[in-house]
């Protein structure tokens, strides 16, 4: 237990360390600021409403993103564990956003949607995939699950009551799986999104000017800001699934 922590709290130091040692070499601040010249700059950009209120649309984003994959991937990966015939049929439409590089979804999403509403519809395309897949096995039809149907329907527990009581509990830890996967997954789509097509609000916007400016230390500053609130929001989306959905 020691050992973990020790391992745990000496990694980041580690990689500030390694980060130093980098920028020491290179002593070039355009190309890699010093860590601190970084965190400074990020206390100058944090006093800005702007820096805010872009944080917030591309948090909305996030979660819109999220709610309607875990919505539609549970509905379709459902459909897909109790009817083959569905699941051959979305098998390879689900193939091709798979094998689909995400700036071709990005650039043609461009031609079809406002720059606000791009980095939502191209999230939820790449996650849904994991999502589906995640239910689906979740809800499969093994031998033990079919056994405690039997046992169930002995007892006149069918139906909806069946599903809640049986079902369900038994797809939960998939379903955890695949949620925290596609959280993860609309973070990087949502911020990817964002850079290519410019909301005005928007955290990805605010790194792409940066990088325009050749203003390094912000997109440093920024990017350290995306991370910092991805761990967060991962953290409550474990703590909520954990709490409600496995135990």
């Amino acid at each position: 237990m020691k050992a973990k922590f020790t391992a745990k709290f000496f990694s980041p130091v580690l990689f500030i360390l390694l980060w130093y040692g980098l920028a020491r070499i290179v002593n070039a601040a355009l190309i890699l600021p010093y860590p601190h010249s970084v965190i400074i700059r990020l206390m100058t950009l944090v006093q800005n409403k702007n820096f805010w209120f872009s944080f917030g649309m591309t948090l909305l984003r996030v979660f819109l993103s999220f709610k309607i994959s875990i919505i539609i991937g549970f509905i379709l990966g459902l459909f897909s564990a109790d009817y083959p015939a569905f699941k051959n049929l979305i098998a390879f439409p689900l193939a091709v956003i798979r094998a689909t590089p995400l700036i071709a979804f990005i650039l043609l999403a461009l031609f079809w949607f406002k720059s606000s509403g791009l980095p939502v519809f191209v999230a939820v395309l790449m996650s849904l995939p994991v999502m589906i897949s995640a239910v689906e096995k979740g809800f499969e039809h093994t031998k033990e699950n079919q056994e405690k149907l039997f046992k169930a329907s002995c007892y006149g527990i069918n139906g909806l009551r069946a599903f809640y009581y049986i079902r369900f509990p038994a797809a939960k830890a998939s379903i955890f799986s695949g949620a925290e996967s596609s959280f993860g997954l609309c973070w990087k789509v949502i911020a990817a999104g964002e850079v290519l097509s410019l909301p005005k609000y928007a955290a990805g916007t605010m790194m792409q000017q940066a990088q325009v400016h050749l203003e390094t230390c912000d997109v440093l500053a920024l990017t350290l800001v995306l991370v910092i609130f991805s761990i967060i929001c991962q953290k409550i989306i474990n703590h909520y699934f954990c709490k409600n959905c496995i135990l």
